[in-house]
């Protein structure tokens, strides 16, 4: 394949764009799940400490209690794993934040352990992929816990009550597994068939095939990324081997879309919301090479997390950078409350400054909005403790339920809940509040920014050619297994997959590399060869399996014809 000529990046002023920033989009289809876990989970450590008259300590069990926001998209046996790890992550975080409070008072000091504090947050949680709220609320517990009045004996108790709260939450984000044990795995199977008929509906050359291709072999990665995660053995293998006939079916009519119904997928995707049966494909014996791809993949030794780390350090330098200025610049302003301004830099941060920037306005935008909010709803508040609690409930299920629309709207709820859990230790001038929280939201999203217009991320381009180089070996591995008469089963179905997730990965890489400021031309040629190349190759792959003897060649939508 010809090497491309490198070409110019758009301008960075171009870039600067504000254009459906605070667009509104549809909400998400379990924006309740998170919303009422935050509910179940904050509400009692808060009620009891109000009937025990210690409402000063609630920050602590705030640490625990917020650990049930994350992993509401993974099945159960995973979600028990993630929501652990995000337990002890945010316990480990506050012992650090907890101890270094208790050893010094030095403002400079404590802005820059909660600057390091989080970058690691951010590189972890990206690496790991632990999904959203992602690094947010660690940053915003320790950096809060550092300047909280603090001794080394206190230390030991204050994280007995977050590890009692984080037990509480991992209960309330495993509960719904025993009303529905199956539901995030048919939910992700759905979102793929979805995707995959969107796609199937332009017939691979209406307006806007492209963007919906790659959101539907998104979809589909993300559904063999769940189901990948299911025990394969035991009572819950049967549903995993049925969900997988169903995605093999959106993968199938992602690469063939002009054979292809739409409807059908569209008919299995809402049988899928119920708790009914789960549909069958009608083809289970010709699905048995792709499952054995499939277990193919199961054992594939994923990447370690050194390995994950690596293509994140210029993010983590962002991140201590702009976190640690913007403490800085809210100490020289003369601000009592530095960490907000540090915890507004660590939330701009996404995977390029094309992004970071749209971020900082939505948080801009949420934040003087939430402080309006928090302006009328301080006077109900104040009236007693236990409407000051039920505000607090009530705004952290908002947020949950607004975020997913947009992110600026769901921090409109979350700046007034920060703002009030200020008044769990004692009332605090409401102007006050509100004038420091507005300026130290203005300066934080300046100084973070800039710091990530500073930091570049050169590695970007390198990460593209990477990508590229994948993408063409998991090509000519499909190629040469499509040229032999008989592969060995399960072989050529493994690869083609790899080539699926291959060119998903090339297009997210791209998509993040260009929106980076500074860094190297991009070898677009290169990239649209790429995909080109590798559809092709995919599509040829499902015409060999639509035609091998074993497959029914009847009138069922599920099949695809050469």
């Amino acid at each position: 394949m010809s090497s491309a000529t490198p070409t110019p990046g758009t301008s960075p002023a171009r870039r600067l764009s504000l254009a459906g920033v605070l667009r509104l989009r549809r909400p998400s289809e379990i924006w309740f799940k998170p919303a009422l876990s935050s509910v179940a989970a904050v509400a009692p450590p808060n009620l009891l400490l109000l009937a025990f008259g210690r409402l000063d300590l609630a920050m602590y069990t705030m640490a625990g209690s917020l650990c049930a926001l994350y992993a509401h998209n993974r099945p159960y046996a995973a979600r028990a794993r993630t929501l652990a790890g995000v337990v002890l992550g945010m316990i480990g975080g506050l012992a650090v934040a907890l101890v270094a409070a208790s050893l010094t008072r030095d403002a400079v000091v404590l802005v820059t352990v909660g600057a390091l504090l989080a970058a690691v947050q951010k590189a972890v949680c990206d690496a790991t992929r632990v999904g959203p709220p992602g690094h947010v609320i660690p940053a915003f517990i320790t950096s809060a816990a550092l300047f909280a009045p603090q001794t080394l004996a206190q230390v030991p108790g204050h994280l007995a009550l977050a590890t009692a709260a984080g037990v509480w939450a991992w209960l309330v984000g495993m509960a719904p597994a025993l009303v529905r044990p199956h539901g995030p795995e048919r939910r992700a199977t759905a979102q793929a068939l979805n995707a995959a008929a969107a796609y199937a509906a332009t017939r691979g050359t209406g307006d806007g095939h492209a963007p919906l291709r790659a959101a539907g072999y998104a979809a589909v990665q993300a559904a063999w990324q769940t189901l990948l995660s299911l025990p394969a053995t035991g009572a819950r293998a049967t549903t995993r081997r049925a969900l997988e006939r169903l995605v093999v079916r959106a993968e199938v009519a992602l690469a063939a879309p002009a054979d292809t119904d739409p409807e059908r997928l569209r008919a299995w995707a809402h049988a899928l919301r119920g708790g009914g049966r789960i549909p069958r494909t009608g083809d289970a014996p010709a699905d048995t090479d792709e499952l054995l791809g499939a277990d193919a993949e199961l054992a594939a030794r994923p990447a370690s997390l050194r390995h994950r780390l690596g293509p994140l350090t210029p993010i983590a330098v962002r991140t201590a950078l702009g976190c640690a200025l913007a403490g800085y610049a809210s100490l020289a302003l003369g601000i009592g409350r530095p960490y907000w301004a540090l915890v507004t830099a660590a939330a701009l941060y996404q995977a390029n400054i094309t992004l970071t920037w749209s971020r900082a306005v939505q948080r801009v935008v949420g934040n003087l909005a939430g402080v309006l909010l928090f302006a009328a709803i301080a006077p109900l508040a104040h009236l007693g403790q236990v409407l000051l609690v039920l505000c607090c409930v009530a705004l952290n299920f908002g947020a949950e339920a607004l975020i997913t629309r947009n992110y600026w709207l769901g921090t409109v709820c979350v700046t007034p809940m920060a703002l009030l859990v200020t008044e769990f230790a004692g009332h605090q001038a409401p102007g006050d509040l509100m004038t420091e929280r507005a300026v130290d939201t203005l300066v934080g999203a300046l100084v973070g920014f800039l710091a990530a217009v500073v930091v570049t991320n050169r590695r970007a381009g390198g990460r593209v050619e990477q990508a590229v180089t994948a993408a063409d070996r998991a090509r000519e591995r499909t190629a040469r297994l499509l040229a032999e008469p008989a592969p060995a089963p399960g072989a050529l179905e493994a690869a083609r997959r790899g080539l699926a997730a291959a060119l998903t990965d090339l297009r997210a890489t791209a998509d993040g590399a260009a929106g980076e400021w500074w860094g190297r031309a991009l070898p677009q040629e290169r990239v649209v060869l790429a995909e080109q190349s590798g559809h092709l190759t995919l599509a040829e792959a499902v015409r060999r399996q639509a035609a091998r003897p074993d497959r029914d060649t009847g009138t069922r939508t599920e099949d695809v014809r050469p």
